[in-house]
């Protein structure tokens, strides 16, 4: 998510292009209130369809975090996750999606896609550029688009930005059985050229966004391919370190201007949605919000840990280890060596799966050295040990990498 149209918004900093956008759609268009829906006791959403396999208990959602979640079986035609499943949440860049099936509406089987308008909908869909949003929202009617496509889907929960942030599309209010309704209609109704465009992109999700947040959390790291992701965040979280010399656009909104709304602005969210295993066979929605002041790496551990205690049919999970890491901006490297190029640089303390380990060379963080380095198998590269949350030099459940 990236050139964060105040719907993801950094420290420091001046707010950028979408205030513009807000200026000029407060004089075109009014929104309907986002009123959030209260969640039936126990967490668990009641009157959805299908049978639900697994409590709110089984959901390993981590202390402080608010989440709603949904898993959806299309092969049985039943869910086997719901908890909060009916809590509005502000979508960040999940509204994307509404965006997208908006600019095929009234479009016929052979329309052929103009070439700035798939150079716009290619990264918004696949490293959510939010400059591509801000283009659809302020030509196609702003909260209009999320009225149309509420209605078209028969969304439930799903409305437009609280009145006088109307021209802030990641603040529209979406929850989770609504994000599964979304894919549902794209896989299950959709004309099969917007179905094939939407899913391709979303296959091909870049690890780095165009904010240079690293976007391959929950969904992405839980589970191998095949799956679809569309992932959003928003809030107060330190610049995006995605890429060997990250940077960010992100901008911030001032707390004032959060001060009317009634769906939680103020929170950090990030949200894992998509599709997992063959034939999209399981439709993922993971909404949550963090305590303030929770660092992107700590929200990206912690979605990835309840993503992973999921009942996902048709999934299959990677091989290795979870380990937490310290220091700041990690680099993922080609080889074990500070030399070799460096593919990414990590989010602060996230957790990494590490599938083997080899010696190389030796890095020096006073007082600690270490020769070991760990294989990131989702990185496709190496980080120095040094930075591993253990112990030990050489990590006592892990393999030593293969030779060649």
């Amino acid at each position: 998510m990236r050139h964060i149209s105040s719907i993801r918004r950094r420290p420091t900093g001046a707010r950028r292009a979408l205030l513009p956008v807000a200026a000029l759609l407060l004089g075109l268009v009014t929104a309907a209130t986002a009123t959030a829906a209260p969640a039936p006791p126990g967490g668990a959403t009641t009157g959805s369809r299908g049978a639900v396999s697994s409590t709110a208990a089984q959901v390993q959602i981590p202390a402080g975090v608010t989440a709603g979640v949904v898993v959806y079986d299309r092969q049985t035609g039943t869910f086997t996750e719901q908890v909060n499943a009916s809590t509005q949440f502000r979508s960040a860049s999940i509204v994307k999606l509404l965006l997208t099936l908006d600019f095929f509406s009234n479009r016929g089987p052979d329309y052929t896609i103009p070439a700035a308008d798939r150079a716009r909908l290619e990264p918004m869909l696949r490293s959510s550029d939010d400059a591509a949003a801000n283009h659809y929202w302020v030509v196609n009617g702003g909260p209009a688009i999320i009225d149309r496509t509420a209605d078209l889907l028969g969304l439930s929960d799903t409305e437009g930005p609280p009145a006088g942030q109307e021209g802030f599309w990641g603040y529209s209010a979406i929850s989770a059985r609504d994000t599964v309704k979304i894919y549902r209609y794209i896989l299950e109704r959709s004309p099969a050229p917007v179905r094939d465009f939407i899913m391709a992109n979303l296959r091909q999700s870049t690890r780095c966004a165009s904010d240079s947040f690293d976007q391959h959390f929950g969904i992405a790291a839980a589970f191998e391919r095949p799956w679809a992701v569309k992932q959003g965040w928003s809030g107060e979280y330190e610049d995006g370190t995605c890429g060997p010399s990250g940077t960010s656009n992100a901008t911030r909104t001032s707390a004032a201007e959060r001060a009317d709304a009634q769906v939680e602005l103020s929170k950090p969210a990030l949200h894992t949605t998509g599709t997992v295993g063959a034939g999209d066979r399981a439709i993922v929605a993971v909404l949550t919000l963090h305590p303030l002041g929770t660092s992107y790496g700590k929200a990206y551990t912690d979605v990835g840990r309840l993503t992973r205690s999921l009942d996902v049919p048709g999934a299959t999970r990677p091989t290795g280890k979870w380990y937490g890491t310290w220091g700041s901006q990690v680099h993922v490297r080609d080889a074990a060596t500070t030399a070799s190029n460096s593919r990414t640089r990590l989010p602060a303390g996230v957790e990494v799966l590490i599938s083997c380990q080899k010696q190389g060379e030796t890095v020096s963080v006073p007082p600690y050295t270490n020769n070991w380095w760990a294989y990131l198998p989702q990185y496709g590269g190496y980080m120095s040990n040094i930075y591993v949350s253990s112990p030990d030099d050489k990590l006592p459940d892990v393999p030593v990498c293969a030779t060649t």
